[in-house]
């Protein structure tokens, strides 16, 4: 798809009422999310359970009883999150062995999947280290910045 063609879908979804626009060429794929409100509250989810241990914590002054289950689970996992928006790969190659599997060790620095952006593989490294806990992507899936991509405990 030639960049005119590309300025031209950009301009068209932001003076238009529509938030998303996804459209797949032989080229390729392109999907163009307009930022605003309905971004902002599509964003909000993530960080409202990190949010709510507060006014939990609130409430364990009342009853002391409530505070340790939320307090514990906050810490327990970690997340290893997209650096950046790309079509997620869990390996190398369509045939290939997955990089990580529920249960690997992974160290800080290991390659933990790969990310597809304007047709360039960007292999992705973790920054944390511990054991593949859960997978939060489908291979193949569209993932946004700052996504979450693997839960590590």
């Amino acid at each position: 798809m030639d960049l005119r063609k590309l300025k031209t879908l950009v301009d068209l979804v932001s003076e238009s009422n529509i938030s998303e626009l996804e459209i797949t060429e032989a080229e390729g794929k392109v999907r163009i999310v307009k930022a605003g409100p309905a971004a902002v509250m599509v964003a909000a989810p993530a960080p409202l359970p990190a949010a709510a241990p507060a006014p939990a914590a609130a409430l364990a002054a009342a009853t002391d009883a409530a505070a340790p289950a939320p307090v514990a689970a906050a810490p327990a996992a970690r997340v290893v999150k997209s650096p950046m928006v790309g079509t997620f790969y869990r390996a190398a190659s369509p045939g290939a062995k997955p990089f990580v599997e529920v249960g690997s060790a992974v160290k800080e620095g290991d390659p933990v999947c790969i990310i597809e952006a304007m047709k360039i593989m960007n292999e992705i490294e973790s920054d944390l280290g511990g054991t593949v806990s859960r997978i939060l992507c489908e291979n193949g899936q569209a993932v946004e910045f700052g996504q979450p991509l693997f839960e590590l405990e």
